[in-house]
């Protein structure tokens, strides 16, 4: 018979939520087939010539290129390598100068730590070569490199480069295609959104719009970051931009749609289906709409949308004058060198960066310090723990942390069987092309997977340059162990930033920013294009808060216990936000417009719980008193304004 846990023995909600596995898309065949090769072709070659050092220090800049092949886009898949191959390579430099020299080795990898932790602050492939010039300046300060200064530099390099030139081999076959397939994707969740506006299956609206979001935000990035980089006008990327701004109006239509409260016909999801697919294919012929006669405002709404990006997308060319040429949706980004130029200049003054790179740089130099005075047989995996555990783009520090052990136990496991087993040399091939592969197989499970993937990797190859065998693995997991300490106590616990975060405050932005949005959705002064992209800012930066409170639900006590508090009235101000849209969109298609004191009046509530919520961080009773004519399209935005404002009240 079955007995049920004291509740003392129930595990904390906190501790599931890091343990429980991410829902990850299927395998990404051609990236496992990369790591396959470009981790085992450089071994192979070092055995081959009878120099398995060079092979192994290829194998660790093939690594790192596998941990960046992460990008669909071919032109993205450069930035993503090849820019931090460099700054890898400046960091092996300056770690295998200071080789063996005691405290100039402490001062170098703490001031790399700090330029490190600076620069991680810019954006993503800005973090990834921070992180990379740090990792690899620790292994050269930590490993004796074979050959003349410039060798190893060259061949790590060299080994993420094969991991490039692997990833570019399709692109004069299938150029443009993953730019399509995202603009492609983004018709699909948008399909899935109209199919569950007036579902009553609980949050299905709420996670389909989400997905909605991410889904345009990558869409926008990817398309929009080729084209400043594309020199003259391209009418592929022309077309993929307008293609998406043409769905915009169709997502603007399906809060007004969800909140009639019935489900849309199905011919209207079929109807985006359809779209989604001649998107993909590049199909550019007549599209024939089967979509029923509209009868309200809604329907209406929905099928002048529709059929708009029914034109868009079938037409073979847009002009480079017209507004989807023109008109992104977000704003054109600015050219590369301002931007290069408003970074450099953000990074130097910025509090936030100096901030991070200080963590980093006094957890880098303690555990220096601490391997160069106490008796840890000068390992570098200290360091390299810090490095991995440290990163706040990345995810909590505290879960980090926790799933770093946990992943480094499990990666123990095995690589006490391939060290113990398999003896060293020609072996190494076949055990590297089961086990490079697991890397990006693993990796979007969850952090601790790919900890516990990459692991017996970076055994197998460091056992081929210092040559201790299984007797690596206890003094591992104890440099494991002693990292994560240092960089939940240094990085984590000393810095009252990281877990006292006051949760509301972006909360209180994102409000903030509604009450602006409300205003000019209904002024009769504002561009439609300055409007949409205003709503699709908005709607991003949610995306964010949304994302930054579900990394705090997975941070014990109190923050983990305070952001489930607010989770809520994150949810409750997404509404708000569609609220005000279908209420625009009603206005836009035949309703009778709102008065300027209802909006006033709206936009005032929105204020004064914008201010509430950042002046505390706890939630506490926020007075309700909103009032006007029932019939207004102004209504149910009123009543999502007072269902937030009621959460922000304590239960009695």
């Amino acid at each position: 018979m079955s007995r049920e846990f004291p509740i003392g023995l129930t595990p904390p909600d906190w501790l599931v939520r890091n343990l429980r596995p991410q829902r990850a898309a299927p395998v990404n065949r051609p990236a496992v087939a990369r790591a396959a090769l470009a981790m085992t072709l450089p071994l192979a070659i070092g055995l081959a010539v009878g120099q398995p050092a060079y092979g192994v220090l290829a194998s660790m800049g093939a690594l790192s290129g596998v941990i960046g092949d992460t990008a669909d886009a071919y032109r993205m898949r450069i930035l993503n390598i090849a820019i931090p191959q460099l700054f890898g390579a400046v960091g092996v430099t300056l770690g295998s100068a200071v080789y063996g020299l005691g405290w100039p080795a402490v001062a170098t990898v703490t001031g790399v730590a700090l330029v490190s932790g600076m620069i991680s602050t810019i954006g993503a492939v800005a973090s990834v070569s921070g992180l990379l010039l740090l990792l690899n300046c620790v292994v050269g300060a930590g490993l004796p490199m074979p050959g003349p200064w410039w060798l190893a530099p060259l061949l790590m390099t060299g080994g993420g480069l094969l991991v490039l030139l692997l990833a570019l081999l399709a692109w004069p076959l299938r150029s443009g295609v993953p730019e399509r397939s995202a603009v492609a994707a983004a018709y699909r969740a948008v399909a899935d959104l109209l199919a569950a506006c007036g579902s009553d299956v609980p949050d299905a609206y709420e996670d389909a719009r989400h997905t909605v979001t991410q889904s345009l935000n990558q869409s926008y990035d990817l398309i929009l970051a080729r084209r400043t980089r594309h020199h003259g006008r391209s009418p592929e990327l022309t077309r993929l931009v307008a293609q998406l701004n043409a769905v915009t109006p169709v997502v603007e239509a399906a809060p007004a749609a969800h909140q009639a409260g019935r489900p849309l016909p199905r011919e209207v999801p079929e109807a985006v289906l359809h779209l989604a697919r001649a998107v993909e294919t590049g199909f550019t012929g007549p599209i024939d709409l089967r979509l029923p006669a509209p009868d309200s405002e809604t329907s209406r709404a929905v099928d002048h949308a529709l059929r708009h990006a029914a034109e868009v997308v079938a037409a073979p060319d847009v002009e480079p004058g017209g507004a989807g040429a023109t008109d992104d949706r977000l704003g054109r980004p600015a050219g590369l060198r301002t931007r290069a130029a408003r970074a450099t200049r953000d990074v130097a003054l910025s509090a936030a960066s100096w901030r991070y790179g200080l963590r980093l740089a006094l957890c880098i130099g303690l555990a220096q310090v601490l391997v160069s005075t106490v008796p840890v047989a000068r390992s570098y995996w200290v360091a390299l723990t810090i490095t991995f555990v440290l990163k706040p783009d990345f995810g909590s520090v505290f879960s980090r942390a926790l799933l770093r052990a946990l992943g480094t136990v499990a990666g123990l496991v095995v690589a006490a069987a391939v060290l113990s087993q398999v003896p060293r040399g020609w072996w190494d091939v076949p055990v590297m092309l089961v086990l490079a592969p697991l890397i990006p197989a693993l990796t979007p499970r969850g952090y601790g997977y790919q900890t516990a993937a990459i692991t017996p990797v970076i055994l197998l190859l460091s056992d081929t340059l210092n040559h201790q065998g299984a007797a690596l693995l206890l003094p591992r997991l104890a440099d494991s162990l002693i990292g994560c300490g240092i960089a939940l106590v240094a990085g984590y616990l000393l810095w009252p930033e990281s877990w006292h975060t006051r949760v509301g405050d972006k909360l209180a932005d994102a409000v903030a920013d509604t009450a602006r949005y409300a205003d000019a959705a209904f002024g009769p002064d504002i561009d439609p294009a300055a409007r949409a992209r205003m709503r699709r800012r908005l709607y991003r930066d949610l995306s964010v808060v949304r994302t930054e409170f579900q990394r705090a639900l997975t941070e014990p006590p109190p923050t983990g216990r305070r952001a489930a508090a607010w989770w809520p009235l994150v949810v409750a101000v997404e509404r708000i936000v569609d609220a005000t849209t279908a209420a625009r969109v009603r206005v836009k298609h035949g309703a009778e417009p709102p008065s300027g004191q209802e909006v006033a009046q709206v936009t005032l509530q929105l204020d004064e719980l914008a201010e509430g919520l950042r002046d505390t961080e706890v939630l506490y009773p926020v007075r309700t008193d909103l009032t006007g004519p029932p019939d207004s399209v102004l209504q149910p935005l009123r009543q999502e304004i007072a269902a937030a404002r009621a959460i922000a009240s304590p239960t009695a």
